[in-house]
């Protein structure tokens, strides 16, 4: 049975950092491309990060040079390092899985879902 389960979620103050992890089991990581995806109270879900079975990440805007994507398949887990938190990075997070090399922050191309892990940020 192929499971995600995000950990590593909590309150931190503005400017802090948090990672988040993500581990795979029931399936082979390394042919997998891995999305990292938010949704805020009373807010669409969006796309934050994705990291390719190759290596590659992509970064939304919004975090890109906060956020680090990583990845150890022999572990078979995903790591997402946020820095520099913000207020507005306050939201639910959660990992996703599709087959295959996937650089592009489209939830509908991810099959597989983890049940998130919350993320606040407040003083």
């Amino acid at each position: 049975q192929l499971q995600l389960v995000e950990s590593g979620g909590g309150l931190v103050q503005p400017g802090g950092s948090l990672r988040l992890s993500c581990a795979a089991s029931g399936f082979i990581l390394d042919y997998y491309s891995i999305g990292w995806f938010r949704q805020a109270p009373g807010k669409e879900r969006e796309g934050v990060s994705c990291i390719s079975n190759f290596g590659l990440s992509n970064y939304a805007d919004s975090v890109k040079g906060r956020f680090i994507a990583s990845r150890d398949n022999a572990k078979s887990t995903v790591w997402l390092q946020m820095n520099s938190l913000k207020p507005e990075d306050t939201a639910v997070y959660y990992c996703a899985a599709t087959r295959g090399t996937w650089t592009r922050l489209i939830e509908d191309a991810y099959t597989y879902w983890g049940q998130g892990t919350q993320v606040t940020v407040s003083s």
